[in-house]
């Protein structure tokens, strides 16, 4: 009897060990389904991880203005004294390097993470309001004779130098700043939005990048923003910040100088920032207007990100020597991450001309003109 239990434990036993070998074993095609699985996940992984200073602009949604064929390298076009002042080139074989040392946009020991319009182009841009000709380009011309005449400027940089294709931008006044308070009691007026809408597309249908810019009034930057969003989510669409237009209690735009906290533009940067990676956008830019001091405190906490660039615009009008003088000042030593350098057609003395504008140092990312 005590035999007989021993053997039925000992077949009890092989069964159940039998049917755990069942449960965990695989056959080898399951193994390689595993196995690709797997690494499937981590290549996933790792190519999330990484940043995207090796990655290209495809996604972004513009068509850069090809050099034309006789276009001669920037090098070609400087003296040897300006080559030996411009900056040097990274080393050979660097991630980073470039075809040529002059034209270099980055200010001096800043870096892009992102994949933006910015890293490898120069914009140019035309600003104004579609209702004003006082206000720049944009409202002077009907939209197809300004675009055309935007991308003939476009060119004309993309000659000077072919190693950074130009981009034609238009800037568009969305929010003007008023001398009296308004029906909202904050002193500025929205551009009306068939008005925005028709120019973004007239962007869209040209290949053209649209960069929507505010003027504040007393409203806060994050307010505007938010005025301004439904664009923004378009992948051709950016931001401008006018900082001179944004004043306090007691203050009057147009009369009294304003000025935006660079807290206030990171915000933007941040919710910008946000919105890129919510929406699945291609990586966007914020380009913030200066002309003097006052204008825009506290620039150290103006931080770029890794799908927002942020660009510094001196954009003073007069003698090209003192405007040389405010972009050093503004840009070269104070900007965060890029440069832009703005052109008055008719207050400048003279005009500087594009081979003028690309030899600033930094070279602009972006001009713009009005």
């Amino acid at each position: 009897m005590k035999k007989l239990s021993y053997l039925i434990t000992i077949l009890s036993l092989i069964v159940i060990l039998a049917s755990c070998s069942d449960s965990t074993s695989t056959n080898p095609e399951d193994q390689h389904q595993n196995s690709q699985k797997e690494e499937n996940h981590n290549t996933k992984e790792k190519k999330s991880s990484n940043n995207k200073e090796n990655s290209t602009d495809a996604q972004q949604p513009f068509e850069a203005l090809k050099p034309s064929e006789d276009a001669k390298p920037l090098k070609e076009k400087l003296s040897e004294k300006e080559q030996k002042q411009m900056p040097a080139p990274e080393a050979a074989g660097s991630k980073q390097a470039r075809s040529i040392p002059a034209g270099q946009t980055l200010v001096n020991g800043a870096k892009d993470k992102s994949n933006g319009p910015l890293k490898n182009h120069r914009l140019v841009a035309y600003y104004g309001h579609p209702n004003s000709t006082e206000m720049g380009i944009v409202g002077e011309m009907e939209p197809e004779a300004m675009m055309k005449k935007l991308k003939e400027q476009a060119q004309v940089y993309s000659d000077a130098d072919p190693s950074r294709p130009a981009v034609p931008t238009i800037e568009l006044i969305t929010t003007v700043a008023q001398r009296d308070p308004g029906p909202n009691g904050k002193y500025y007026r929205m551009t009306p939005e068939e008005d925005i809408e028709k120019y973004a597309k007239l962007a869209e249908k040209h290949n053209a990048l649209l960069l929507l810019d505010v003027q504040l009034g007393k409203d806060s930057v994050m307010n505007q923003v938010k005025l301004i969003e439904k664009w923004l989510k378009r992948p051709y669409v950016h931001l401008a910040i006018d900082t001179e237009f944004h004043v306090g209690k007691g203050e009057v735009p147009g009369e009294d100088l304003g000025q935006v906290n660079g807290a206030e533009v990171q915000k933007a940067v941040e919710y910008l920032s946000k919105l890129v990676e919510k929406q699945d956008l291609p990586d966007k830019f914020i380009l913030v207007h200066q002309f003097t001091d006052a204008a825009l405190t506290n620039k150290k906490a103006i931080k770029p990100t890794e799908n927002v660039e942020v660009a510094l615009n001196f954009d003073g009008w007069g003698v090209s020597s003192d405007k040389h003088e405010g972009y050093r000042k503004y840009v070269r030593e104070e900007a965060t991450q890029y440069g832009g350098f703005k052109v008055f057609y008719k207050k400048d003395e003279p005009v500087m001309n594009p081979l003028e504008v690309i030899k600033l140092d930094p070279s602009p990312a972006i001009v713009n003109y009005q």
